[in-house]
């Protein structure tokens, strides 16, 4: 509480600025003592304030994202090394943000691929965003090396229905698994290029406003976290018309 407690003070001295420029000090403490009984006899003023100012920082953040996607849209939608799952030349494109150490996004994973597969007419394009550990920033540099090599998806959907958490260990035996050119795939998880990419996804992200993982852009909605299969469904109807 904290932070609650910051607020309060720093509404307080907004309060009293004006006044104390103007006003004595004995006026003042008068005032000071006015505003305090006010607020103790009116607590429903801090909450009324403390709403409002949630509600504009709501506000501005939804319009910076709404610039951000206004102005990278090209970017979001996908680039070169960017792998496109779904129909790619679907009507509608979902822009997932994901970290494979990331328990939520492994959650929305089954999610994803029964709205996909139920509609026929979806675009998935995939982010990596790997926040969590060093371990998810090699599961993502593996997974970008195996599109490479065509089985990006393969180890994708390896990935996210792995139980616990990714580990060296666990990337060496879904490597084994699929029969990756383990050789090719270790000189290209060190592409410049994949570095890159992964570093203009982050930016993506921060510009956009995703701070964790899940993330998804449905349209021009930004949607956080988890979601159930309807919530996605209508977001995937809601930019369908838009």
């Amino acid at each position: 509480m904290r932070w609650f407690v910051r607020l309060v003070a720093v509404l307080a001295a907004v309060a009293l600025a004006p006044l104390a420029h103007a006003q004595s000090a004995p006026d003042k403490a008068a005032i000071e003592k006015i505003i305090k009984e006010y607020l103790i006899a009116n607590p429903e003023v801090l909450v009324e304030a403390l709403q409002e100012y949630e509600r504009r920082q709501t506000v501005e953040k939804d319009e910076r994202a709404k610039a951000a996607l206004s102005k990278r849209r090209d970017e979001l939608n996908g680039d070169p090394l960017t792998p496109v799952g779904g129909n790619p030349k679907g009507d509608v494109t979902i822009v997932e943000f994901f970290d494979y150490n990331c328990g939520y996004c492994r959650r929305a994973h089954p999610t994803v691929k029964s709205v996909v597969a139920g509609d026929g007419k979806i675009r998935v394009v995939h982010k990596q965003f790997p926040i969590l550990s060093e371990e998810s920033r090699m599961a993502a540099r593996m997974a970008l090396a195996a599109h490479k090599q065509g089985k990006y998806f393969e180890v994708h959907n390896a990935l996210m229905e792995a139980r616990g958490q990714i580990s060296a260990e666990r990337m060496a035996q879904i490597i084994a698994d699929l029969k990756l050119d383990a050789q090719r795939l270790t000189k290209d998880m060190e592409d410049p290029a994949i570095t890159a990419h992964l570093a203009q996804a982050a930016d993506l992200a921060r510009a956009l406003g995703v701070n964790g993982t899940p993330a998804f852009i449905i349209g021009s909605q930004l949607i956080p976290g988890a979601v159930d299969a309807d919530t996605m469904k209508a977001a995937v109807a809601k930019a369908r018309k838009g």
